[in-house]
């Protein structure tokens, strides 16, 4: 069927729409190679997988949502969420210094949504001016261009790494305070997307002094541009699975402790997903959770939000949200969780570890990755690499400026075939 099919009934951006999703079709290729018959090495899909292949499932989840009551599986929730799990996303957002931010006069809301990708639109959808540019890293989720041409979102990135060794550091500064400074000179509303910690595609995370330059960089564009708001979307779709998950409150209270005044016109908000962090992927259960000192300015937004995923999804799955409520408002239950989870992260640092120490040995120039689910080979040519990689059934993704590797889905016993391949690739 030609691409020209269908224009007469298709508006013209979905005349833009062709191809398939590149993840998934080399995770079929990947499949194909298994229904053959060969040894073949998964790293395409961004799900956590056990070492024998099956998905890993945070039994103690598992459990909840099996034996929860029929209402709670029937049931409409609330159009913004059910109280309890609003309150429970802020909570995963924040982490324990939330009561500290609280009480020095933040102000929390939160709207429940369809898994990680929800929260995004809902952002997409409010926070920017059709037409406006959003800022993202130059290396960033491919869906993200979709999520934002669909609100008629351009984009304006700043490179991932710094261009100079800068040591410890892993922001481009500079980068950063340019682009911010050209989209302040020609939009009225400037938002920033970024995925820390454990950035998908490549396992980086920002360090505590990046964190602060970068809000801090937020903050003095904020003060300079008053007329123009400032919104930060910390994406956290892999936060619980970072040495330091809930680091952006921390820096947030380093800011405000340091007598730094909070601009009026500074907004900082999560997308929160349940899909990794509970194993829950397929329930699409997520939230975005908004933080400003003026309560009014929170008022606001709740309403919009919800609006906004009434007039989109209507209402947010019940299910999971009931069953990760009753699971974190009891003791028990929330530490076996917490173990679960636990389990899970070392078995990725594990094999992150390996992975990095396999690649130093054969001199795979992987970028600096640190947590989550991925790592990335930077190189021009991505899918030259991927396929031959392929060629040794060791199957990964090649998107634009480098291959994704991943990690969440190699077995631990794989690993060192997955450096091999690649360093055959490259020579």
């Amino acid at each position: 069927m030609s691409e020209g099919a269908g224009a007469g009934f298709l508006n013209t951006f979905s005349q833009t729409k062709v191809g398939s999703d590149t993840i998934f079709s080399w995770w079929a290729r990947y499949q194909e190679a298994v229904g053959s018959g060969h040894d073949a090495v998964n790293g395409t899909i961004g799900a956590l997988l056990e070492n024998n292949g099956e998905l890993a499932i945070n039994h103690v989840v598992d459990k909840v949502v099996r034996e929860s009551p029929p209402i709670e599986i029937s049931a409409y929730a609330p159009l913004k969420g059910l109280p309890a799990f609003l309150d429970l996303a802020i909570t995963l957002a924040l982490g324990d210094v939330r009561e500290e931010l609280e009480s020095i006069g933040m102000n929390v809301t939160s709207t429940a949504s369809p898994g990680g990708s929800g929260a995004l639109y809902l952002a997409a959808a409010n926070f920017a001016d059709r037409g406006d540019k959003v800022l993202l890293r130059d290396r960033h989720w491919g869906p993200y261009d979709g999520f934002l041409a669909g609100c008629d979102l351009g984009i304006a990135t700043y490179p991932l790494l710094p261009s100079k060794d800068v040591e410890g550091s892993f922001l481009d500064l500079d980068s950063l305070q340019k682009e911010l400074a050209k989209l302040c000179n020609s939009q009225s509303k400037v938002m920033s997307w970024l995925n820390d910690p454990a950035h998908n595609p490549t396992g980086l995370s920002l360090t505590e002094q990046d964190r602060y330059n970068f809000l801090k960089c937020f903050i003095e564009s904020s003060l300079a541009n008053q007329e123009v708001s400032h919104t930060l979307l910390v994406d956290a779709a892999y936060h619980l699975y970072a040495g330091q998950p809930h680091g952006w409150a921390d820096t947030i209270c380093q800011l405000l402790h340091d007598g730094i005044s909070w601009p009026d016109n500074l907004l900082v908000t999560f997308a929160i997903s349940l899909s990794k962090s509970h194993t829950i992927y397929g329930l699409r259960t997520g939230a975005l959770v908004t933080i400003h000192p003026d309560e009014q300015v929170i008022d606001r937004i709740t309403t919009v939000m919800g609006v906004t995923g009434r007039q989109t999804w209507s209402a947010t799955s019940r299910l999971a949200q009931y069953a990760v409520s009753q699971i974190h408002s009891d003791e028990e239950l929330a530490n076996n969780w917490d173990e679960e989870r636990e389990r899970l992260q070392n078995l990725l640092e594990e094999r992150r570890e390996l992975f990095i120490q396999e690649c130093d040995k054969l001199g795979v120039p992987i970028n600096p990755t640190h947590d989550g689910f991925f790592a990335w080979l930077d190189c021009e040519d991505s899918v030259s690499i991927a396929n031959e990689c392929a060629k040794n059934h060791v199957y990964l993704v090649p998107l634009d400026g480098g291959v994704r590797i991943g990690l969440c889905a190699i077995p631990t016993d794989k690993i060192a075939r997955v450096a091999q391949a690649l360093s055959q690739a490259l020579s």
